[in-house]
């Protein structure tokens, strides 16, 4: 196996991870917005799940610039989202709508790395 064709392969699980890792905490956030779970005891499983995805993401982001692949570069627009976020207060509206803004740069990462298998 080339070399090249191993470093996609490790951005592909990199980005594919922190794209299921962003989808798990935004259907978490979807369902205490829409009341189908209530976090008061658990509020700390948002948060978690929130940390996970900026490593995740950052982790993907490194090893995309590394291994020279253009997916990072689709992925990097989703870092703007994710660093206001902390910042937007009781807002659920406002948050919804700067977290979902996120969607659509993992989604365009993600179809780049599984394109070039």
């Amino acid at each position: 196996m080339n070399h090249r064709r191993k470093n996609n392969r490790v951005t592909r699980r990199l980005i594919t991870a922190a794209s299921a890792s962003y989808t798990a905490n935004a259907a978490f956030g979807a369902a205490v917005a829409t009341g189908l779970i209530d976090n008061g005891r658990i509020r700390w499983v948002h948060h978690a799940l929130f940390t996970t995805t900026v490593s995740m993401t950052t982790i993907a982001l490194a090893a995309s610039a590394v291994q020279r692949q253009r997916a990072g570069l689709a992925l990097l627009p989703a870092v703007g989202p994710l660093a206001v976020l902390p910042y937007l207060g009781g807002d659920v509206c406002r948050h919804a709508a700067v977290a979902g803004s996120a969607a659509p740069f993992f989604a365009t990462a993600l179809t780049m790395v599984w394109r070039s298998r």
